[in-house]
């Protein structure tokens, strides 16, 4: 196991907010700060020469959104793997869709509480994607609003077997590893295994982007449909 704390950048256009962020981070043993960033272009350049392991990203921020520089830091060739947190006191349905399609591993409200804050850092640079319950929801609500698709589910699932299909289908359902075993009755070893192959098979970056192939491929469908 890797005992080198994980890296956080923080991009956010309010000084007094990276401040305390930066307080936070810091005084919390196994997590340290790279950078600060008060645009979004910033971000991009501080991640590309820093390799964060984590991105706090503001939504709102001058020259260059959250967003837009989310989708630039994750598809940069030289910004290594990283992974990007969204944090915004805006719970609106534009910013949850855009940032899980933009590539980021999380979405957390601002007012959630700093317990919370600190472990959203470790679980995604963990590479397992967090979604707070509230986003959720609206993740699912903008399912729903979608018109029924001739999925393409043979295609996109090619070489994904019967096992890997019945996993991905719980974790499009919301379930952590812990509970997937114990639905399947498979070892924690044995599922995160098989999240392993699912990432690479599906080219997913984590769990945020499984939960999407879950739903678009109709292994999960909107309640009430």
């Amino acid at each position: 196991m890797s005992t080198e704390p994980v890296r956080v950048l923080i991009a956010d256009d309010q000084a007094l907010l990276r401040g305390s962020f930066r307080v936070l981070i810091e005084t919390t043993p196994g997590l340290t700060v790279v950078g600060e960033a008060g645009t979004g272009a910033a971000a991009v350049e501080l991640a590309e020469r820093e390799h964060p392991d984590v991105v706090l990203m503001d939504v709102r921020m001058p020259e260059l959104g959250g967003i837009e520089a989310t989708r630039r830091i994750v598809a940069s060739p030289t910004a290594g793997r990283v992974r990007v947190l969204i944090l915004t006191t805006f719970d609106l349905d534009e910013y949850v869709y855009a940032a899980i399609r933009a590539g980021a591993s999380g979405f957390l409200l601002k007012d959630a509480p700093p317990e919370d804050l600190l472990t959203a850092i470790r679980v995604v640079a963990a590479g397992e994607g967090l979604l707070a319950p509230s986003v959720t929801r609206r993740l699912i609500a903008e399912f729903a609003r979608w018109p029924e698709p001739d999925r393409p589910v043979a295609r996109e699932l090619t070489g994904v077997t019967d096992r890997e299909r019945e996993v991905l289908t719980l974790i499009g359902r919301g379930l952590s590893n812990s509970e997937i075993a114990g639905h399947l009755r498979l070892s924690p070893a044995t599922v995160k295994t098989h999240v392993g192959r699912l990432l690479g098979k599906l080219h997913a970056r984590d769990r945020a982007q499984l939960v999407i192939v879950a739903y678009r491929t109709g292994l999960v469908t909107v309640p009430g449909r």
